[in-house]
């Protein structure tokens, strides 16, 4: 993206910190180290293993596991599952829904997908060809499972408490030289996410519906189909320029509700969103 938004790199790294300590002291284990004020994260590095290879034995170390695993607890307005429901990619049956979705709606219980992550584009599998893909034994590819399902938990509960809904998000992973399952990345910010307060995205959904609505989205998928490298895509337009002032405002008033810390003095949650919605919309 061509714009950057003051403040957004340190308010979201010390939402990773957080969620961090958080998944850990509720058992869940991570790539980790130490925080370094204000805005870097330590954290233990991996591999990223070749296309169809096993990922990783004892003599190499860590390595990423190529596929990651998403959680769904609602599906709000730019889910893809809408997409893909409407054009035959995902049926009811594979999502385990009863019936098709409105936006919004909350569902009976967490959707768990998968999705490739080191693809030239990420795509959705399921989970036989995640197992194949990483080269996970039973055990590991369940774990991998069993702890996105746990993030998500823990993440969602923590959320409620702010008055936050967390609609839906990822949980990325490395598998560590003993065989174990560790979670990397950075889970529960608003970049990984979707954090929504009184109906109003907490992120980088908003800038997407923008550029959406005024026709300046880039046809990633019409590319895709023609072949199109990465290196000759257009690049977006730019933002207007209050709207970054707006976002820098949101993505710290985010961080500040979150961790339960005054670093900014930003607007409430409430003021930060209702200015997006003025500003920029939903």
């Amino acid at each position: 993206m061509p714009d950057p938004i003051p403040g957004k790199g340190e308010a979201t790294c010390r939402m990773a910190v957080f969620n961090f300590r958080m998944l850990e002291a509720a058992g869940v284990n991570t790539h980790f180290r130490r925080f370094i004020a204000p805005n870097r994260i330590e954290f233990d590095l991996a591999r990223i293993p070749e296309t169809g290879a096993v990922p990783t034995t004892r003599a190499t170390g860590n390595v990423l596991v190529p596929v990651q695993v998403l959680f769904r607890n609602e599906l709000p307005q730019g889910s893809s599952v809408h997409r893909r429901l409407a054009s035959g990619a995902l049926t009811l049956t594979e999502a385990g829904l009863a019936h098709v979705p409105e936006v919004g709606e909350q569902l009976q219980q967490p959707l768990i997908e998968y999705a490739t992550m080191v693809e030239p584009v990420n795509r959705f599998i399921g989970r036989s060809e995640a197992q194949h893909l990483s080269g996970l034994g039973d055990e590991q590819v369940q774990s991998m499972c069993d702890v996105a399902v746990r993030v998500n938990e823990v993440l969602s509960r923590h959320a409620a408490k702010i008055g936050l809904i967390l609609s839906d998000g990822k949980a990325e992973f490395l598998l560590s030289s003993d065989g174990h399952v560790v979670l990397a990345d950075s889970p529960g910010t608003p970049d990984e996410c979707r954090l929504l307060f009184k109906g109003v995205h907490c992120g980088k959904q908003v800038l997407r519906n923008w550029y959406v609505n005024n026709g300046l989205e880039v046809p990633t998928s019409r590319l895709i189909t023609e072949g199109v490298p990465r290196d000759q895509w257009p690049t977006p337009a730019r933002l207007p320029a209050e709207f970054l002032p707006v976002m820098s405002d949101l993505y710290r008033s985010l961080s500040e509700a979150w961790i339960g810390e005054r670093l900014w003095n930003a607007p409430s949650l409430g003021d930060a969103t209702r200015t997006v919605t003025e500003v920029i919309g939903r």
